[in-house]
């Protein structure tokens, strides 16, 4: 670790955990494609019960999930077990089940109709088969709080049967897609989605404290839940945990992982699929997967419709940004330093990484704040995203 980076990004993380208004603990590292070129902890696991964030920490990732999932799908493409193309109900029947809300009627009973087309599991992954979130959605939040949907933090597979809003594949919209298609890796392999992600990715890349359940070694280390509360301030939700034994292995955001772990992900597709202990991914499938497929339809902010889950949300106002399998793609060089081309995606409770292939560097911040958005948290992470290519920068020049 350098120490000019080492020294920015330690004062980065001590003014987000000591500075009014604060993030209760953070955990960041940063890695380029030969080890870990930054890790830091600061804070405390729960305000007020003396714990200290160490990188070692327990965190609940939510949707920095996504792209594991994803990597198990592109395992099968590999294998030739799955076709992206082919439509979903091949492997997973239920989905041909799924109709499109139209909106809702006099009486606030919801229209529904067949869809115009089958989703496809390459729909799942770009997000475009028309699935949303009752956070970010104020037709689901309708559908959860007036008629008896269930929310996808019920990890029940109840949840996963809700309408769609568009027909498959006309526009981006982010939601419970990515939990489909780990049902997907579910029906081809047989297994349950956390048994895939230990043999096939967690195992090759050494990740040990990766998983859908807590065991008495990540909850004796689990960072808790805080809500930022209007004025400021926090309050702690020490009760808050995904859901224990979960119907459903939620491959959009059910999984538990330490930064560290987290980080060995990230070098792996900076290595062209190659993990610590063996390949993931074949150099093909990351050149394939990590390119725009939404052509030209572009991602959007996502608007804050439960404010106790989230704020309004977007990297980067201004700047078009894409879809790939299963990142976002920013089409223009961020402020950060981040370029054109380079991948990354959040999670709900201020979770934030980047993978940046073309120079070989990547990163990942780990808060537990909700709602989503939190000022403090994200503005942190940019400062720290940036400190990364100051001193990229600077060594290139030296």
């Amino acid at each position: 670790m350098s120490q000019e980076l080492t020294t920015a990004a330690d004062a980065i993380l001590q003014r987000v955990v000591y500075g009014q208004p604060r993030v209760p603990g953070v955990v960041a590292f940063a890695a380029d494609r030969h080890g870990t070129i930054y890790e830091g902890a600061a804070g405390q696991r729960q305000l007020g019960e003396g714990a200290d964030m160490t990188t070692d920490s327990v965190f609940a990732i939510f949707s920095t999930t996504k792209a594991i999932t994803g990597t198990a799908v592109l395992q099968l493409v590999e294998d030739g077990r799955l076709d992206l193309d082919a439509p979903a109900k091949k492997y997973i029947p239920e989905i041909s089940d799924v109709q499109v809300l139209e909106g809702f009627d006099a009486a606030g009973r919801p229209k529904l109709r067949a869809p115009k087309r089958d989703i496809t599991t390459r729909m799942l992954l770009l997000h475009t088969a028309g699935f949303a979130y009752d956070f970010f959605s104020e037709s689901y939040l309708r559908l959860t709080s007036d008629h008896g949907y269930p929310s996808v933090v019920s990890a029940t597979r109840a949840s996963l049967k809700t309408p769609l809003l568009f027909d498959p594949g006309e526009q981006w919209e982010y939601g419970s897609n990515i939990d489909w298609a780990g049902q997907v890796v579910e029906a081809v392999t047989g297994k349950r989605l956390g048994e895939v992600m230990q043999e096939r990715i967690f195992a090759p890349l050494g990740m040990t404290d990766s998983s859908f359940e807590l065991n008495p070694a990540t909850r004796a280390r689990l960072a808790k839940m805080h809500q930022r509360e209007a004025d400021g301030s926090l309050t702690p939700l020490p009760d808050f945990e995904l859901v224990p034994n979960p119907e459903v292995h939620m491959g959009g955001h059910g999984l538990y992982s330490t930064v560290g772990d987290y980080i060995r992900f990230i070098r792996m597709w900076l290595n062209d699929g190659e993990g610590e202990h063996g390949r993931v991914l074949k150099r093909e499938t990351v050149l394939m997967a990590e390119k725009n497929g939404l052509g030209d339809k572009k991602i959007k902010m996502l608007p804050g419709i439960a404010a106790a889950f989230t704020n309004d949300a977007e990297f980067f106002p201004g700047l078009s940004k894409s879809w790939a399998l299963t990142f976002m793609v920013n089409d223009e060089t961020a402020p950060t330093g981040r370029p054109a081309g380079a991948l990354g995606w959040a999670g709900l409770a201020n979770l934030f990484y980047w993978i940046d292939r073309r120079n070989g560097v990547g990163g990942f911040w780990a808060t537990q704040v909700l709602p989503f958005g939190d000022p403090v948290s994200f503005q942190g992470y940019m400062d720290f995203e940036t400190a990364v290519y100051q001193n990229l920068e600077a060594r290139k020049t030296a």
